[in-house]
């Protein structure tokens, strides 16, 4: 099997160096809007670098990865349906949902694959924590509670095209909420706060933000991210039954200290950011895309499930700057 893989950042080089020691994957063709970057790449773990992106359509590949600019994905996906190809995309489709309904209609007119980067969803805390719940092992699900808190801003230059905290930060809360529930949100309640470095302002953004969710079967929800949690990268979810409650991302890496007198020490080695704690997650969704792309198993992220998550992440936004609950009956594409 032959992969193109288009955007050599940081997690798109480390896209390629899962997908060129799997045994499965014959040869890896990358490419960059900077192509030095996308020749170095290349050169350190034996893949071949492509000029442009448009090698990677004519030089006959058998699926692409797109880990590119977010402001690109919904042209590249459009041109691999077009091209019969399947196709990783890390999220999201695009930053809106105009734009994203037009991909996933070029997706579904060529009937291609379209698998989204969810990686939570391979992540083993996430996957026992569905299982209790979907077990009955919590019994009625009454309370969910997840956060991602980042340890330190993103640039400035990045702000602008990352579509804001919601989009960008929390709709991986919203997607894994949907798959370790399998419930849907019914309505929104969202606040957010620009108090932190002024370039947040700037932008329109904020860096903290807060959500109230229902679910569909009366369960409430409450999501919390951060640009600004200096004591590490923090990414839990508890979820709380009648029965039994059980909490995702605790361990002796999470950046929390009890003030308890017989409470647990701080970490010692508090995680430093998103690769690092997710990397086996990463490694997993890409090894399932190579699994689908063989028709070995089912797709375990299409680009609805992608869009759900969207839709809710849009509520949010609409609930902030109305300052308003928001039906999901008032979001376009459900």
């Amino acid at each position: 099997m032959r992969i193109g893989l288009i955007g050599t950042g940081r997690i798109g080089t480390f896209h390629a160096a899962v997908l060129e020691r799997y045994r499965e994957v014959g040869s890896l063709v990358v490419t960059d809007a900077a192509p030095e970057r996308a020749v170095a790449l290349a050169d350190r773990i034996g893949a071949t670098a492509a000029p442009t992106v448009d090698e990677i359509f004519s030089w006959g590949v058998d699926a692409v990865v797109i880990t590119a600019a977010t402001s690109a994905h919904g042209e590249l996906i459009g041109r691999a349906a077009r091209a019969g190809l399947p196709v990783f995309c890390e999220k999201p489709i695009a930053l809106d949902l105009p734009g994203t309904l037009t991909a996933l209609a070029e997706v579904e007119r060529a009937g291609t694959v379209l698998q989204l980067g969810f990686q939570r969803r391979f992540d083993a805390g996430y996957t026992a924590a569905r299982e209790a719940v979907r077990s009955g092992r919590l019994g009625r699900l009454h309370t969910v509670r997840a956060m991602t808190s980042d340890p330190a801003p993103p640039p400035a230059a990045y702000l602008p095209l990352s579509g804001g905290l919601y989009r960008d930060c929390l709709v991986h809360d919203f997607d894994i909420l949907r798959w370790v529930t399998g419930r849907e949100v019914t309505e929104v309640y969202a606040t957010g706060s620009d108090a932190g470095p002024a370039m947040f302002r700037e932008t329109g953004d904020v860096d903290t933000a807060a959500a109230v969710l229902t679910l569909d079967d009366g369960a409430l929800v409450t999501a919390t991210a951060t640009r600004c949690n200096g004591a590490g990268y923090d990414v839990r979810m508890e979820l709380s039954g009648e029965l039994d409650t059980v909490v995702v991302g605790l361990d002796d890496r999470t950046p929390v200290a009890s003030t308890e007198p017989k409470g647990p020490p701080a970490a010692s080695k508090p995680w430093p950011g998103f690769l690092e704690r997710f990397a086996p997650a990463y490694e997993a969704e890409l090894v399932a895309f190579v699994d689908v792309v063989r028709g070995e198993r089912e797709n375990p992220c299409d680009g609805r499930e992608a869009l759900h998550a969207l839709r809710i992440a849009e509520a949010c936004e609409l609930s902030r700057r109305e300052r308003r609950s928001v039906r999901m009956e008032e979001i376009p594409g459900g």
